[in-house]
């Protein structure tokens, strides 16, 4: 399994004028084949950091994922929007475990 983590830096208004592209991209690619889990969410104890958490199957449906249609309407939706990525990391996992 990989773990896709990454994080991004919000300017004024960004988050409010890309939830459309936010939402479509979100639920386009949990319907992808190889997607496991994707999610966006906002730092708690600061709002102008994006945080995106994503889970695949493997390299194959990641790689399928950057070239998907939803993911160059994304690019284009958000091109004019002042958001930074700040960290993309991409991590190799196993199925974890209960941590109880």
């Amino acid at each position: 399994m990989l773990i896709v983590l990454a994080q991004a830096t919000l300017g004024d208004g960004a988050l409010d004028k890309g939830r459309a592209a936010f939402t479509a991209m979100i639920e386009a690619s949990r319907k992808e084949e190889g997607c496991i889990a994707y999610s966006y969410g906002v730092d708690v104890l600061d709002a102008a950091k994006l945080v995106i958490v994503e889970k695949w199957v493997d390299d194959a449906a990641l790689a399928y994922h950057f070239g998907t249609p939803h993911m160059a309407a994304f690019q284009n939706a958000l091109a004019g929007l002042d958001i930074t990525i700040t960290e993309l990391k991409k991590f190799q996992a196993d199925g974890g475990s209960p941590l109880s």
